[in-house]
């Protein structure tokens, strides 16, 4: 084995198969800009190699794959005016849509806690693999943030309202909602993975992304989402309605246990968060390609960090962490249009321009 340097990310290969950990288990490998920049690094080895036919993706410990970007780091950044947050968002972005279109396969093994910016990585890998541990969400809306990391995009591509009703509650989803959401493709037993990394490790340099997803297939096992095929059509019902507000009615009349609990998530979250959200996600699924949906998650980036319900509910989760947040506005009704529309201005130079 040929390990690198880095502490954050580990960087090894095994034969024909390149090994990226991230390995920072102690805060749920969460993601830094020293970790973006080496993965970067690290890519561009493995494209570079011919001995290399695929990429092995998986996050250190039993705990998690990445529970997303160092939001303590962002929020401290943002509050001193420092560049940072702005610095991060970039190279991430840009990360993703590169392991979008790699061009060798990019197996992310989803082995635990993935959200935010992990979900980044490991949606966008041509092989998402789902196990046992596997827990999905994208909690943003409650810290006054947004999914992103091309989440408008992955969320919006099937015909139904799940992935709009994952990125507005934050819900957690196991490995057969993971599927269910296209965030994963496969589930793969945990115990089967060492033989999947076996028979990776051995590919022929004639050997192509057809022979990596036949090992997938033969290790895969079938899943199925949590919810009952009612629940799924409520939340289609409800979450395909045009306006916050309609959805939060469309859930009361319709007056379930689980209609109603659904509501109340919804009404702890940052207004402002869900409607940027809803409206990022209806812009979302008439996008025509990921890039164009990095592009006005990254305008949005900036509107937040310029905003108030960021610093708020950072402060109410992990700072004071008395989970008390004070949004402003501190109901829907009082997010207008002209407010929503602000978020989508740029700040900054595009992404791929």
């Amino acid at each position: 084995m040929q390990a690198g340097t880095e502490t954050e990310l580990v960087v090894s290969s095994e034969g024909s198969l390149g090994i990226l950990l991230l390995n920072r288990p102690k805060v749920l490998n969460s993601l830094s800009l020293t970790m973006v920049r080496a993965m970067e690094e690290a890519l561009d080895r493995f494209e570079a190699e011919d001995a290399i036919r695929a990429v092995w993706m998986i996050g250190a410990g039993d705990r998690a794959f990445s529970a997303g970007g160092d939001i303590r780091a962002l929020y401290d950044a943002g509050k001193a005016g420092d560049p940072l947050p702005e610095i991060f968002w970039r190279e991430e972005y840009v990360l993703d849509e590169r392991i979008s279109r790699f061009p060798k396969p990019i197996l992310s093994i989803m082995n635990g806690i993935t959200m935010g910016g992990g979900v980044g990585l490991a949606a966008h890998a041509s092989h998402r693999i789902a196990i046992e541990r596997t827990k999905f969400a994208m909690p943003e809306a409650g810290i006054g943030f947004f999914p992103d990391v091309g989440a408008s995009w992955l969320l919006t591509r099937k015909a139904d309202s799940f992935g709009t009703y994952i990125a507005l509650t934050g819900v957690n989803c196991g490995p057969g909602d993971t599927i269910h959401a296209g965030i994963a493709d496969h589930f793969v037993p945990e115990t089967r993975l060492d033989d999947l990394m076996t028979g990776l490790k051995t590919l022929s340099p004639a050997e192509s992304a057809t022979a990596v997803s036949a090992l997938v297939e033969r290790h895969a096992h079938p899943t199925s989402p949590s919810l009952d095929p009612a629940r799924l059509a409520l939340i289609d019902r409800c979450f395909s309605k045009g306006s916050i507000e309609d959805i939060l009615s469309a859930l009361q009349e319709d007056g379930s246990k689980f209609a109603l609990s659904t509501r109340q998530i919804l009404l702890s979250k940052s207004p402002t968060s869900l409607k940027v959200t809803l409206d990022l996600y209806r812009q979302g699924r008439q996008a025509s390609s990921l890039r164009e949906c990095l592009e006005r998650e990254f305008a949005v980036t900036a509107g937040m960090i310029a905003g108030h319900d960021f610093y708020e509910g950072v402060r109410a989760a992990i700072i004071d962490k008395d989970r008390n947040p004070r949004w402003s506005p501190a109901d829907p009704g009082g997010v207008t249009a002209d407010m929503v529309a602000d978020y989508f201005v740029p700040r900054h130079r595009p992404l791929f321009g």
